[in-house]
């Protein structure tokens, strides 16, 4: 070629080769940003969900009065049920858990309802209620159980612990009507006296007649 010149396609290739970056490169950066959108998305994710389903099981212990959820043991429902027997009458389950006692409640006949702070607990609770058949007679709400009245109740149920007993005590002793009985399970009411106890261990059911702990208050 003549003046000893660089052909033309030369030159373009070397601009060209100067300029623009390897396709692979480009392809490469992009599929690191996608993934790196990506692995912030899954983590975000499930942070939320951690959060939304450990907050109503971790706020509790932050309350002045807890009332942690512990499941009810076979024997324990047992027990209940067995100072439930010739009771009529509409029953409560105060921080009814996944609702166990509500349910074989509502399997003896019972018009039962459960209290519970929980909501993921009172959806499962519902869940089961209609697994096992029984949820026209077995209801749950979300509710603290310091803001419910339960004179409506003939029968009340409660897995208490031992710093809220007294309160739950007075409570009950202004609501209830005096053909009410109130069953406490693992831990017992500090003054009242049971009309019967049953099990042992973790299973002890307290039974207590409304009209026995108000006479004896009456007492001077």
């Amino acid at each position: 070629m003549e003046g000893g010149g660089t052909p033309p396609e030369t030159l373009k290739e070397e601009r060209q080769s100067g300029c623009v970056p390897p396709t692979s490169l480009q392809g490469n950066s992009l599929k690191k940003s996608n993934w790196g959108f990506l692995f912030t998305g899954i983590v975000g994710g499930t942070l939320v969900v951690v959060y939304a389903v450990a907050t109503p099981f971790i706020t509790p212990a932050f309350r002045r009065i807890c009332l942690p959820f512990v499941p009810a043991t076979a024997k324990q429902i047992e027990n209940v049920v067995k100072m439930l027997r010739c009771r009529r009458g509409p029953l409560v389950d105060i921080g009814s858990g996944d609702g166990r006692i509500v349910i074989a409640a509502a399997k003896e006949g019972f018009t039962a309802v459960g209290y519970e702070l929980n909501p993921w607990l009172v959806w499962y609770s519902r869940y089961c209620a209609r697994r096992e058949g029984v949820q026209a007679s077995a209801r749950f709400y979300i509710s603290d159980l310091w803001k419910v009245t339960f004179s409506q109740y003939s029968n009340v149920v409660v897995f208490g612990v031992p710093h809220m007993m007294l309160q739950l005590e007075k409570k009950l002793e202004l609501e209830l009507e005096d053909e009410a009985r109130v069953i406490a399970c693992r831990f017992p009411f500090p003054h009242w006296t049971p009309a019967q106890v049953t099990g042992e261990g973790i299973d002890t059911v307290w039974a207590y007649d409304a009209s026995s702990f108000r006479r004896s208050k009456k007492r001077p």
